[in-house]
């Protein structure tokens, strides 16, 4: 089906569902529930944390949650991060959906319901669209990765830099440091 058209369906279960975000990859699309509270706890501390060091940047640099990352072109993907990283300016152009190309770096923390998603197609659909790091948190396991460096392979787009951290950790995210000591499991 054309990328045109699924977005258009999308856009219409978006209304009519009682869906929290609507996401496609490839030729699906994932209709997806409301984070849990400790899910959006640990979105919440890393954008916390990332904020506090972005401050003062210039241009400004933000990590907010909410911004939809779209590429049809390339990956025929249209994402909802948990947290996104991106600078401010982008967020005030015209058009409902973010650039991957504006994008410095992607988080998510692992759903209970579908971790298959984060693990599989969003590791994928972020590696396609060229998004340099994507931080990988695991509440249910105590763990999480950062992938950076995206490249494409013959068996697809994939990440080439893998560093794997458990909770309690310091992880480095680009020039940013997230501390993992407070995050709960599930």
């Amino acid at each position: 089906m054309e990328y045109a058209r699924m977005r258009a369906i999308a856009d219409e279960l978006r209304q009519v569902e009682e869906a929290w975000a609507v996401e496609i990859s490839g030729n699906h699309i994932i209709m997806v529930m409301g984070p849990a509270k400790r899910h959006q706890l640990i979105a919440f501390r890393i954008a916390e944390q990332l904020n506090s060091q972005l401050a003062g940047t210039e241009p400004q640099v933000i990590a907010q949650s909410g911004a939809q990352i779209e590429d049809p072109s390339v990956a025929a993907a249209l994402r909802r991060p948990d947290v996104v990283i991106l600078p401010l300016a982008v967020l005030d152009t015209e058009g409902d959906t973010v650039d991957p190309g504006e994008v410095l770096a992607v988080v998510e923390v692992v759903s209970k319901s579908n971790p298959e998603n984060d693990y599989q197609g969003k590791t994928r659909d972020y590696a396609a669209m060229g998004i340099e790091d994507y931080l990988l948190v695991d509440p249910r396991t105590g763990t999480g990765m950062v992938l950076s460096s995206p490249r494409h392979t013959p068996e697809g787009p994939r990440y080439a830099v893998r560093r794997e951290f458990v909770f309690g950790e310091t992880v480095p995210l680009k020039d940013w440091r997230i501390e993992t000591a407070d995050f709960p499991l599930y």
